[in-house]
Protein backbone atom coordinates (compact mmCIF):
# COMPACT_ATOMS: atom_id res chain seq x y z
CA UNK A 1 0.00 0.00 0.00
CA UNK A 2 1.00 3.66 -1.29
CA UNK A 3 2.65 5.54 1.75
CA UNK A 4 1.72 9.58 1.53
CA UNK A 5 3.17 12.13 2.97
CA UNK A 6 1.15 15.46 4.35
CA UNK A 7 3.69 18.04 2.59
CA UNK A 8 2.67 21.76 4.02
CA UNK A 9 4.83 25.21 2.58
CA UNK A 10 4.70 28.42 3.54
CA UNK A 11 7.24 31.45 4.24
CA UNK A 12 8.88 31.86 7.44
CA UNK A 13 10.87 34.77 9.01
CA UNK A 14 10.17 38.38 8.33
CA UNK A 15 11.41 41.26 5.65
CA UNK A 16 12.28 41.06 2.34
CA UNK A 17 15.90 39.13 3.22
CA UNK A 18 14.89 37.66 6.00
CA UNK A 19 11.84 35.83 4.69
CA UNK A 20 12.15 32.15 3.67
CA UNK A 21 9.86 29.35 2.04
CA UNK A 22 10.13 26.28 4.22
CA UNK A 23 8.45 23.01 3.81
CA UNK A 24 7.86 20.06 5.89
CA UNK A 25 6.14 17.07 6.10
CA UNK A 26 2.86 17.18 8.90
CA UNK A 27 2.53 13.36 8.83
CA UNK A 28 1.88 9.97 6.54
CA UNK A 29 -0.85 8.19 5.27
CA UNK A 30 -0.89 5.04 4.23
CA UNK A 31 -3.60 4.09 1.88
CA UNK A 32 -4.67 5.52 -1.56
CA UNK A 33 -4.62 9.02 -2.51
CA UNK A 34 -7.88 9.98 -1.81
CA UNK A 35 -7.70 8.44 1.67
CA UNK A 36 -4.46 10.88 1.75
CA UNK A 37 -6.22 14.21 0.27
CA UNK A 38 -9.32 13.75 2.56
CA UNK A 39 -6.64 13.85 5.85
CA UNK A 40 -4.18 16.76 4.00
CA UNK A 41 -8.29 18.48 4.02
CA UNK A 42 -8.53 18.02 7.56
CA UNK A 43 -5.07 19.62 8.24
CA UNK A 44 -4.92 22.18 6.08
CA UNK A 45 -8.60 23.52 7.73
CA UNK A 46 -6.77 23.05 10.91
CA UNK A 47 -3.94 24.68 10.27
CA UNK A 48 -2.12 27.57 12.07
CA UNK A 49 0.51 29.03 10.06
CA UNK A 50 3.55 31.32 11.41
CA UNK A 51 2.49 34.13 9.44
CA UNK A 52 0.17 36.45 9.92
CA UNK A 53 0.26 36.56 13.67
CA UNK A 54 -3.52 38.63 13.83
CA UNK A 55 -5.46 36.87 10.94
CA UNK A 56 -8.72 38.72 9.82
CA UNK A 57 -9.73 36.31 7.21
CA UNK A 58 -9.06 32.54 5.63
CA UNK A 59 -9.86 30.59 2.79
CA UNK A 60 -9.19 27.19 1.65
CA UNK A 61 -9.31 26.40 -1.96
CA UNK A 62 -8.75 22.81 -3.81
CA UNK A 63 -6.31 22.58 -6.46
CA UNK A 64 -5.13 19.21 -8.13
CA UNK A 65 -2.29 18.24 -5.74
CA UNK A 66 -3.56 19.34 -2.51
CA UNK A 67 -4.94 22.78 -0.94
CA UNK A 68 -3.80 26.90 -1.02
CA UNK A 69 -4.66 28.48 2.25
CA UNK A 70 -4.70 32.35 2.00
CA UNK A 71 -4.92 33.95 5.22
CA UNK A 72 -5.75 37.76 5.15
CA UNK A 73 -3.23 39.50 8.17
CA UNK A 74 -3.53 43.50 9.17
CA UNK A 75 -0.82 44.13 6.40
CA UNK A 76 -1.19 42.07 3.45
CA UNK A 77 -2.39 38.26 2.39
CA UNK A 78 0.01 35.40 3.14
CA UNK A 79 -0.57 31.89 2.17
CA UNK A 80 0.57 28.23 2.33
CA UNK A 81 0.37 25.51 0.02
CA UNK A 82 -0.56 22.13 1.31
CA UNK A 83 -0.26 18.40 -1.07
CA UNK A 84 -0.12 14.98 -0.97
CA UNK A 85 3.08 13.11 -2.43
CA UNK A 86 3.94 9.94 -2.72
CA UNK A 87 6.92 8.33 -0.56
CA UNK A 88 9.27 6.19 -2.83
CA UNK A 89 12.22 6.18 -0.77
CA UNK A 90 13.24 6.83 2.86
CA UNK A 91 16.86 6.81 3.89
CA UNK A 92 15.75 5.81 7.21
CA UNK A 93 13.23 3.02 6.87
CA UNK A 94 14.85 -0.68 6.01
CA UNK A 95 15.53 -1.58 2.53
CA UNK A 96 13.74 -4.83 2.43
CA UNK A 97 16.17 -6.15 -0.59
CA UNK A 98 18.90 -5.22 1.32
CA UNK A 99 17.75 -6.84 4.66
CA UNK A 100 19.54 -10.81 4.49
CA UNK A 101 18.72 -13.16 6.83
CA UNK A 102 20.86 -12.98 10.08
CA UNK A 103 24.21 -15.80 10.11
CA UNK A 104 23.51 -18.79 12.11
CA UNK A 105 24.68 -18.31 15.26
CA UNK A 106 27.76 -20.44 16.47
CA UNK A 107 27.84 -23.79 18.17
CA UNK A 108 28.47 -22.76 22.08
CA UNK A 109 31.26 -24.88 22.36
CA UNK A 110 33.09 -23.93 19.37
CA UNK A 111 35.11 -20.48 19.25
CA UNK A 112 34.16 -18.03 16.80
CA UNK A 113 35.58 -17.44 13.84
CA UNK A 114 37.36 -14.78 12.44
CA UNK A 115 37.57 -14.83 8.60
CA UNK A 116 41.21 -14.99 7.71
CA UNK A 117 42.92 -12.51 6.06
CA UNK A 118 44.58 -12.72 2.31
CA UNK A 119 47.79 -12.96 1.93
CA UNK A 120 49.27 -9.89 1.57
CA UNK A 121 51.36 -9.16 -1.86
CA UNK A 122 55.39 -8.35 -1.89
CA UNK A 123 56.33 -4.99 -1.81
CA UNK A 124 57.76 -4.47 -4.87
CA UNK A 125 61.60 -3.70 -5.80
CA UNK A 126 62.72 -0.13 -6.01
CA UNK A 127 63.78 -0.17 -9.98
CA UNK A 128 66.06 3.10 -11.16
CA UNK A 129 64.88 6.63 -10.73
CA UNK A 130 62.74 8.24 -13.75
CA UNK A 131 64.37 10.11 -15.88
CA UNK A 132 63.32 13.47 -14.46
CA UNK A 133 64.57 12.77 -11.28
CA UNK A 134 68.53 12.05 -12.91
CA UNK A 135 68.38 15.33 -13.92
CA UNK A 136 67.77 17.31 -10.64
CA UNK A 137 70.93 17.68 -8.64
CA UNK A 138 70.64 16.82 -4.90
CA UNK A 139 72.37 19.84 -3.86
CA UNK A 140 71.73 23.18 -5.83
CA UNK A 141 74.57 24.74 -7.63
CA UNK A 142 73.50 28.20 -6.49
CA UNK A 143 73.63 27.19 -2.77
CA UNK A 144 76.49 28.29 -0.85
CA UNK A 145 77.91 30.87 -3.48
CA UNK A 146 79.20 34.31 -1.86
CA UNK A 147 79.17 35.39 -5.23
CA UNK A 148 75.04 36.25 -5.27
CA UNK A 149 73.59 39.23 -3.54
Amino acid sequence: MPRWGLVVEQNLGYGRQGRVWSVGVMDHVEGTREEALAALRIRAERFEPVHPASPKHRALYRQADGFLLVVEGVWRPWHCRFTVAEQVYDSDAADPVAEQPPAPAAEPDEPARLPEAAPRAPEPEPGPPPAWDAQVPEVPSWLGRDDLP
